[in-house]
């Protein structure tokens, strides 16, 4: 298993993880979902002992990770975000070098390595120099190494990145082989659909903080069957918050630069209130409004909103409980005869 309490990571000035605390069991998939530079890849490494923690205790399999590195280490099987593949040996040259790494020494090397080459569908290509391979195979190769040994707890960090759908699917069932064998597996991932189909419970990460933490019917709850609408485009930090601030019903999830993520009911129903009024004969895109040039020569949502729902509902109709409900607003779709794009201006906010 794995127990992590206030773990805290700091790089200079810089807090990569700060107070994050979660466990996961054997046999259970738990999920870190969030963002680029949320915090997930600096948590994996203080879990693997690459990284030291600047604070809170990391224990796997009952073994602190400080303390008794060297037992925890034995439990761990780690499969990194970048392919660590040596290229010029073949796949089972570097099978053979990660199981002896991990102690496996003949006869019983060899039969864990027949038996992972033909798990990741990999045997027909064994010989072969891993330069040749494709990205999809890389990765199926990347997870064989990471799990020859049979570990008792499995860290995963971002394993599909990168990879067609029809090896993301394969190793997702890998993944599932895994748990159902008894593994404590540790999953990393910006992909919400993976999130949802594969996590057995969840925490999502954010700046360095666990934001919820439970299963995907608890998150769902914690949101009160709110959708999140999210948009893209150039959002002045400042002046975003206090449009927001006054608006009834509407939270803000997440307030970026380029980003900005709204919790409120029927996001859907609202969409097509962010765009303003067409400007004459669609002569050029619509300006910022007055009110927002005084604060940013650059307000504009230069692309859409998409509304996603943790319900797995769009509004009132019924999407299947994978769908990814997705709406484009008519401030992003809708063009000008000429081909010119009418952009929303942060002021039609207030109309929500």
């Amino acid at each position: 298993m794995i127990s992590v309490q206030g773990l805290r990571k700091e790089f200079g000035e810089l807090v990569a993880v700060d107070g994050v605390s979660f466990a996961a069991q054997p046999g259970e998939i738990f999920g870190l979902l969030g963002p680029n530079g949320a915090g997930k890849t600096t948590t994996i490494g203080c879990l693997s002992g690459l990284v030291a923690p600047t604070a809170g205790h990391v224990q796997v399999m009952g073994h602190d990770v400080v303390r008794d590195g060297r037992a925890a280490r034995r439990a761990l099987g780690v499969v990194p975000q970048e392919i660590a593949l040596y290229d010029d040996l073949s796949a089972t040259e570097n099978l053979a070098y990660w199981g002896g790494a991990q102690g496996l020494r003949d006869p019983a090397l060899r039969h864990r390595m027949a038996e992972v080459l033909e798990l990741t569908g990999l045997q027909d290509r064994a010989k072969e120099p891993v330069k040749n391979f494709s990205g999809g195979m890389k990765r199926r190769l990347n997870f064989a190494c990471g799990i020859i040994h049979q570990p008792k707890v499995l860290l995963l960090d971002e394993p599909t990145v990168g990879v067609d759908p029809q090896s993301r699917v394969r190793l997702l069932e890998l993944v599932r082989g895994q748990a159902h064998a008894g593994a404590c597996v540790l999953y990393t991932t910006h992909y919400m659909e993976e999130a949802e189909s594969l996590c057995d419970r969840l925490a999502v990460i954010d700046h360095g903080k666990v934001i919820a933490t439970g299963t995907l019917a608890e998150l769902r709850a914690l949101m009160g069957e709110r959708d999140l609408l999210r948009l893209s485009g150039t959002f002045p930090q400042e002046a975003t918050l206090a449009a927001v601030r006054g608006l009834d019903g509407v939270e803000v999830v997440q307030a970026e630069e380029n980003l900005l993520t709204l919790s409120l009911a029927e996001a859907c129903r609202h969409c097509s209130q962010l765009s303003p009024p067409p400007a004459p004969r669609f002569a050029k895109p619509l300006s910022p409004s007055p009110a927002w040039k005084a604060s940013s020569s650059s307000s504009r949502a230069k692309s859409c909103a998409s509304s996603e729902s943790p319900s797995g509902r769009r509004g009132k109709e019924a999407l299947p409980a994978k769908t990814k409900a997705l709406v484009k607003s008519p401030c992003a779709s809708d063009k000008a005869p000429s081909g010119q794009t009418r952009w929303p201006t942060l002021e039609c906010l207030k109309e929500l």
